[in-house]
């Protein structure tokens, strides 16, 4: 989830992390940086970075995403 993180944030140069979506619905029970979740029509995607984490993320809660730092983040 680090990683996740450090993609959302901009941590990472652009042309080197995968390309994450965020959702715009808004739903009040979750986070605030929602990570859109596509149907992949091949298994090779099924099975991809992007796609395993979507789920994670989306079940953080608010205050887990919007934290300040990794270190926040992982304490």
């Amino acid at each position: 989830m680090m990683e996740v993180y450090k993609i959302i944030t901009g941590k990472y140069e652009g042309a080197v992390a995968p390309r994450l979506e965020r959702d715009d619905i808004s739903v009040t029970s979750s986070n605030e940086l929602r990570l859109k979740k596509f149907r992949p029509r091949y298994d090779l995607r099924k099975y991809s970075f992007t796609n395993r984490v979507a789920n994670i993320w989306n079940s953080l809660p608010n205050k887990v995403v919007l934290a300040d730092s990794v270190y926040c983040l992982k304490s």
